[in-house]
C-alpha cells in the first residue's frame, strides 16, 4: 500500500493546518472516550516539523519513509515497521522524508479539525 484507505481519510477528520508541526503534510484524527488521539498522517513532500513538546506521551509507528526525530541534538532515524515513544514534556522536532507515512497515538487532545 501506498496510502491510507479511504475510510480513514474522511473530510470530517482531516487535521486543521494549524494543528501540524511540519508544512505540507496531510493529516487525519480519531478521538478516544479518554480524551486520547490516534493522528494518521501522510507526507507527500521532504519537510521539517518545528520543535514541540507536549504535556502527554506520544508514541509513533512509521509505516511508510523515514522520519528522523530530533531530540536535544540527537538524530534518530524512524523507519518503516519502526515505533517510537515519546515521553510527556520531551521537547522534539524532525525531518521527514517525501511519501513517508506515520500514525501516531496521543495521551492527550493534540489536533484540532479543520472542519469543526
Amino acid at each position: 500500500m501506498t496510502d491510507f484507505p479511504e475510510f480513514m481519510k474522511h473530510p470530517a477528520n482531516e487535521i486543521a493546518k494549524s494543528s501540524q508541526a511540519t508544512p505540507g503534510v496531510e493529516g487525519f484524527v480519531f478521538d478516544g472516550a479518554d480524551g486520547s488521539q490516534m493522528a494518521f498522517w501522510s507526507c507527500p513532500q521532504t519537510a521539517e516539523s518545528a520543535p514541540h513538546a507536549h504535556g502527554y506521551d506520544e508514541y509513533m509507528v512509521v509505516v511508510q519513509g523515514c522520519y528522523t526525530l530530533i531530540i536535544d541534538g540527537e538524530r534518530i532515524p524512524v523507519r518503516a515497521g519502526e515505533e517510537y515513544f515519546i515521553p510527556r514534556g520531551v521537547e522534539h522536532g524532525g525531518e521527514v522524508m517525501a511519501g513517508t507515512r506515520t500514525i501516531h497515538a496521543f495521551g492527550g487532545h493534540r489536533a484540532g479539525r479543520a472542519h469543526p
